[in-house]
């Protein structure tokens, strides 16, 4: 007659214990993993959008808020032989600004004192004159001992060492990518509507938004 093995308590006790430990390792690393999935890696402002301006109705803003758009600075003058770039800046703004282009327009009277009125009189001007619908910010300095400090930013060899050098005249351009590096500058006679903008342009706008800004801007669309 044959016997059945009997396996002892304790080697039952051990075998179940293994299991569970087992099971549990499994669980945690799935939770684990899945938790990283959801979370989105922390956003870090880049350095050229990490200043605080005043818009040309007097609130103040984050520049970081246009962090995933493709962004196009310009210092800008009402009495220049340039302001006509007004015209160019708008219509670039209404074809592209779905698409994620933002025009930032910062009022300056370093050159020629060609800017000397109120913000109230140069929002008053740029609408009346063109229609001007992209975001315009108080006026500032972007030369000089009282240089703001997004300009110091944008011209210092030591911050900006690709693009740069001194503002030559009103209407000088920098172009920043979703990421919100600085990819190109152009000079104040180049036309905003130049071919060699648009192109810069329509490529920065071809690259996606970066996954961590995506996951943020979802994130506050939600809260709202």
């Amino acid at each position: 007659m044959c016997c059945k093995r009997t396996i002892p308590g304790k080697l039952l006790l051990l075998i179940a214990a293994v299991g569970l430990v087992i099971g549990v390792g499994r669980f945690v690393i799935q939770a684990n993993a899945a938790e990283a999935k959801e979370k989105p890696v922390p956003t870090q402002t880049p350095a050229a959008l990490d200043f605080e301006m005043q818009t040309i109705d007097g609130d103040d803003v984050k520049l970081d808020q246009y962090h995933g758009d493709v962004v196009l600075m310009v210092n800008v003058a009402s009495k220049c032989g340039l302001t006509k770039q007004y015209k160019a800046l708008q219509k670039i703004h209404e074809e592209y600004a779905d698409k994620g282009l933002s025009i930032l327009g910062f009022p300056a009277n370093n050159f020629g004192k060609q800017e000397p009125g109120s913000d109230d009189e140069i929002a008053t001007f740029c609408e009346k004159n063109y229609g001007v619908e992209f975001d315009l910010f108080s006026k500032i300095s972007v030369a000089g001992d009282d240089q703001a400090p997004l300009y110091a930013f944008l011209t210092s060899e030591e911050t900006n060492p690709k693009f740069a050098g001194k503002i030559g005249w009103n209407f000088e351009k920098f172009l920043l990518s979703r990421e919100g590096e600085v990819i190109a500058r152009f000079a104040p006679r180049t036309k905003p509507n130049a071919e060699q903008v648009i192109k810069a342009i329509e490529a920065a706008l071809a690259q996606p938004v970066p996954d961590a800004v995506k996951a943020k801007r979802e994130k506050a669309d939600t809260a709202e």
